[in-house]
């Protein structure tokens, strides 16, 4: 089985409704919909906005239905001038950019337990993530980190900080609160952003005109992941 997690139902949506033979529970007010989808057997769930509900979802989905990896999808804000509205990030590495320890000496990022500020995603899931997107055809991809927090980011400052700390070429609210909670489980993990928005000043404004199509897009990279798999 293998588990795909996004944030918000139209993040989902459309993997959950192709989803045949579908059953449905619901946990800690979240719906977890399995069945079979493009022949392979998954579990979705929209587990909600923000770090912790991600966490909650990625473990119980871990501990309900032992999914052998997870796959988080949705959309992102760019942090890179090489992902446009509609390209989609993947993530190659994962870190929290509000996590901060450092008056205490740690780095900024650094995540304390399993003591590393970029979680890494698997390579093999990765790598099918990337040909999954070159099916698609016209759908520009960058592999990198995906930074994540409980902010949504729309001032400049605040992305120059991330760029220039983490490297990040994406940031979203929910990415590396699911690389950890898989992490520490011993699971797979990987992930695909569709960009909503330039995380800018105006990424309010672009978010809602372009926030289904690039989910939409995001989608369509885990159906070819599921044929690829």
């Amino acid at each position: 089985m293998i588990g795909i997690i996004g944030a918000m139902g139209v993040e989902i949506k459309r993997l959950s409704a192709a989803i045949e033979g579908k059953k449905t529970v619901t946990i800690s007010g979240i719906e977890y919909h399995s069945g079979r989808l493009c022949g392979k057997e998954v579990v979705t769930a929209a587990c909600g906005i923000g770090k912790v509900a991600a966490a909650v979802c990625a473990q119980t989905m871990i501990l309900k239905f032992k999914p052998e990896l997870i796959i988080n999808t949705g959309v992102a804000g760019s942090l890179s001038p090489e992902l446009g509205v509609g390209d989609i990030a993947i993530a190659e590495f994962s870190v929290q950019h509000d996590m901060d320890t450092s008056p205490i000496g740690d780095p900024v990022g650094f995540i304390s337990g399993i003591n590393l500020v970029k979680i890494p995603s698997s390579e093999r899931v990765t790598r099918l993530l990337e040909q999954s997107i070159r099916m698609l055809g016209g759908v520009k991809s960058l592999k990198g980190t995906v930074a994540s927090g409980d902010q949504f980011i729309n001032c400049f400052d605040r992305k120059k900080f991330i760029v220039e700390t983490f490297g990040a070429v994406a940031c979203d609210m929910e990415c590396a609160s699911i690389a950890q909670v898989c992490y520490i489980n011993g699971m797979d993990f990987g992930a695909v952003r569709a960009i909503s928005d330039s995380a800018d000043d105006d990424s309010h404004v672009d978010y809602a005109r372009f926030l289904e199509t690039a989910a939409e897009n995001a989608s369509e990279a885990v159906k070819r992941f599921l044929e690829l798999h």
